[in-house]
């Protein structure tokens, strides 16, 4: 199969809103697809290669000066090999290795196969073809109940992976897509409300537990053997022994555990989200110890857990984890809830979440059952720049740079502004048309992706909380940010300042 044809798919998918659409044109395409093309198919769907990290990033990709060929001749196995030489390129000379990989790439590819290709390896490909529809798509084209091929996908956290088997294989051999000690399952996922007692109305008699700014791992044993799984599913085991050495320790001899980790300060409060993930990178500096607390228990010695509800799924988790048991609290009674989330707050913590104690454990959905909580940040920032968007928001200025302001110019000129990071969510068609018909009247200048602007557009921000980055001259970005709408009555001086956005760093 070329390439254009799978870009095509991708431009029709994200032209349409229509659910309906968006599943018949991608199985059209997983119906050509031949059995080695399915896996790197759904990965640059899904903008997530199935190589996983390339070594390649936005300004790599927009400093190619390279000439695109006049018609499509590229295969979906020419990028498939393309991108397993990018993946395990390493060691000295490797930058100018990817280069010269990226060159010959950009160089075969057509001008709007590139731009798929770029975007698909940036993880910036919206085409509304995640998760559910894809799922659907997958089922439609194999002639596959959904429900087996959603199961499948949960247990084997492989979408391309399970389109294979159903696919290619039997109805038997999907079905028999099952949990596996060792093989990391998609994590549940949780809805969001305003607060614990909101959450109480949408799940009854609930297990109220803190929600740190940590980071989701899955841990799974067998015997001696330990894995340590990333919300991603990217295999950490090596770069967190005292994790390991935690759940060896525990009294059982099979475990799929789910949970979270962070680091704690002198003082026992959490560290910055940053500084916990920073221990999964390369660097591993073994002087901040993880510390781990569990709250879920997939399986245990032979018992899969999955499809039972909760309630029966803690009783087992209180037999194991001990002191490693996530805090919390079974109650129906919203101001047991409301009081246990002042507590998780004023430790430092994010907020709860909220569990139905009928739940089963729905891998890599969200849903009604379990629900977060946590206080939401706004804050008024500047519009630096935006850039053009792609699909449906082709020919629209959408993603947004955001600057903070810096009054004393402690990262710059005095009264300047510090860029602190992006975002497109929270943008509506009727916010997306104003920005592309008013932000030319601001512009400084642009390039191929994106107008600059001059900073006095005031847009209030709704964030989670900040972390650190070297990205950026203020060594803070956002997280999570979406727009909540622009504030016209306010000018670019009023904006929050970067000491205000920097003093959210805890540590």
């Amino acid at each position: 199969m070329k390439l254009s044809e799978l870009a095509d798919t991708a431009e029709a998918v994200a032209a349409t809103s229509s659910r309906l659409a968006k599943t018949d044109a991608l199985a059209r395409l997983l119906e050509r697809a031949a059995p080695d093309e399915i896996p790197p198919l759904i990965g640059l769907l899904l903008a997530a290669p199935r190589q996983g990290r390339l070594g390649v990033g936005w300004r790599g990709l927009t400093a190619l000066e390279v000439e695109h060929a006049d018609e499509p001749t590229l295969a979906i196995a020419d990028v498939d090999h393309a991108l397993d030489a990018l993946a395990t390129a390493s060691g000295s000379g490797s930058a100018a290795v990817r280069t010269g990989l990226l060159t010959d790439l950009a160089s075969r590819a057509t001008a709007a196969e590139w731009d798929f290709l770029a975007r698909a390896m940036l993880g910036e490909l919206r085409t509304g073809a995640l998760g559910g529809v894809l799922l659907d798509a997958i089922a439609r084209a194999s002639g596959r109940p959904v429900a087996n091929v959603r199961r499948a996908a949960m247990l084997s956290g492989d979408l391309g992976e399970t389109a294979l088997v159903a696919l290619t294989g039997s109805a038997e051999q999907l079905e028999e897509v099952g949990l596996q000690v060792g093989r990391p399952v998609l994590p549940m996922l949780a809805g969001t409300a305003a607060t614990p007692t909101a959450a109480l109305e949408l799940t009854g008699e609930a297990s109220v537990e803190y929600k740190l700014d940590g980071a989701r791992i899955q841990v799974h044993r067998h015997g001696d053997e330990v894995g340590v799984y990333t919300r991603s599913l990217a295999d950490i085991t090596h770069r967190v022994p005292e994790i390991v050495e935690i759940v060896r320790g525990l009294p059982a001899t099979d475990l799929i555990l789910d949970g979270e980790t962070l680091s704690l300060d002198e003082d026992g409060g959490p560290r910055p989200f940053q500084e916990t993930m920073s221990r999964f990178g390369a660097d591993v500096s073994r002087e901040l110890v993880l510390r781990p607390w569990f709250f879920d228990l997939l399986h245990v010695d032979g018992r899969d857990l999955i499809d039972e509800p909760l309630a029966v799924r803690l009783a087992e988790l209180e037999k194991i984890a001990g002191e490693w048991r996530m805090p919390g609290i079974v109650t129906a009674d919203a101001d047991a809830a409301e009081q246990l989330s002042r507590e998780a707050l004023a430790a430092g913590h994010e907020g709860v979440v909220v569990k139905s104690t009928d739940s089963p454990y729905a891998a890599g959905r969200r849903g009604k059952s379990w629900v977060k909580v946590k206080p939401v940040l706004t804050y008024d920032l500047v519009v630096l720049a935006a850039e053009w968007g792609s699909g449906r928001r082709r020919g629209k200025l959408s993603n947004l740079h955001l600057g903070a302001l810096d009054p004393d110019g402690e990262f710059g000129e005095p009264g300047g502004f510090v860029m602190v990071g992006k975002t497109f969510k929270g943008l509506t068609d009727e916010l997306l048309r104003w920005q592309t018909d008013t932000f030319p009247e601001y512009e400084t200048q642009r390039s191929p992706y994106a107008v600059f602007l001059r900073p006095e557009l005031v847009v209030e921000i709704a964030i989670d909380g900040v972390q650190r980055s070297p990205r950026y001259p203020g060594a803070i970005a956002l997280r999570f940010a979406r727009v909540k709408g622009y504030r016209p009555d306010k000018t670019a001086a009023e904006a929050d300042s970067i000491q205000t956005l920097r003093a959210l760093l805890r540590g």
